[in-house]
């Protein structure tokens, strides 16, 4: 990961039109800040434009509220929108589990060592058997049972805690539950979900063995934005690994685990870093 203490992030996007990365480039130069990274995409299908910038200033007086102000100016001919990220910027988080840890250890390892830079304000699950974990890590653990009599109500908390966190991103870290229409269309374009990707598609309970079953050779894990359609929410990313004849069921469950906590760490470190581009049912990411 990118070393953030120095960088400003500049990410806009708006219809495709002559002009669009000029008006970025021009501007920056004209603010006296220098492009450490660039990358930009125009999709001549559905006609849109996105562009994300590092850059850092050469002057020392950088004014972040001036910067802002006159580049809006600049993008409302474009009708850009976009977002100027400082330095540094943690994002703030609340991560949801049930009782699977990996995905949860990781993240809170990545965490701990500075690798991602968000702030994890809380901890929710339907089960209490993580708790010691936020206890070490002093994160605050909601432990919310859901039945189904009860979920409308423990899916209110939850948003309550999303909101009381000032969270902007809610991980769910193999959290095991279908999320309502309510609640998805609440988190839409800020929550992140991961789960198992092998083809077929195995659906139910125990799905490595089930693959073991067919011989597959490939496991994997997708890493997608949540929505209304359940695992089919739009793809940050992907990763697999190969697997064999020699390998039994426990042997998938642990590559799969691997798999999982290396796709959503990808896929919450693109978000943070604003690489990530909401389009339509899909995304454009630029990765590193």
């Amino acid at each position: 990961m990118h070393d953030n203490n120095n960088r400003w992030i500049l990410a806009a996007q708006c219809v495709s039109r002559l002009g669009t990365v000029d008006v970025v480039t021009r501007f920056l130069k004209e603010s006296r800040c220098y492009i450490t990274e660039q990358h930009s995409f125009d999709d001549r299908q559905s006609g849109g434009f996105f562009i994300r910038t590092e850059f850092r200033p050469v002057e020392e007086d950088f004014d972040a509220a001036a910067f802002e102000a006159g580049f809006a100016e600049r993008a409302a001919e474009f009708d850009m929108t976009f977002e100027l990220t400082a330095p540094g910027t943690r994002m703030p988080v609340v991560i949801m589990v049930s009782k699977a840890d990996h995905c949860l250890n990781d993240l809170l390892y990545r965490y701990r060592i500075g690798q991602l830079p968000i702030d994890i304000r809380a901890i929710v699950s339907n089960h209490p058997d993580l708790a010691h974990l936020a206890e070490w890590h002093e994160i605050p653990y909601h432990h919310f049972p859901i039945t189904p009599e009860t979920k409308p109500e423990q899916e209110a908390r939850i948003c309550e805690v999303v909101e009381a966190t000032g969270a902007e991103l809610v991980i769910l870290a193999r959290y095991m539950q279908v999320l309502s229409s309510d609640l998805c269309e609440k988190l839409s374009g800020r929550a992140i979900n991961i789960h198992h990707s092998l083809l077929p598609g195995f659906k139910g309970a125990k799905p490595y063995h089930q693959a073991y079953d067919k011989g597959v050779k490939l496991v994997g894990a997708t890493a997608h934005y949540i929505n209304d359609d359940l695992d089919e929410g739009p793809i940050i990313t992907q990763g697999v690994e190969p697997v064999s004849h020699a390998d039994y069921p426990e042997d998938l469950v642990a590559k799969g685990r691997d798999v999982e906590c290396l796709t959503l760490a990808r896929a919450v470190a693109l978000h943070v870093e604003r690489r990530v581009f909401l389009h339509a049912k899909r995304t454009v990411v630029f990765d590193r």
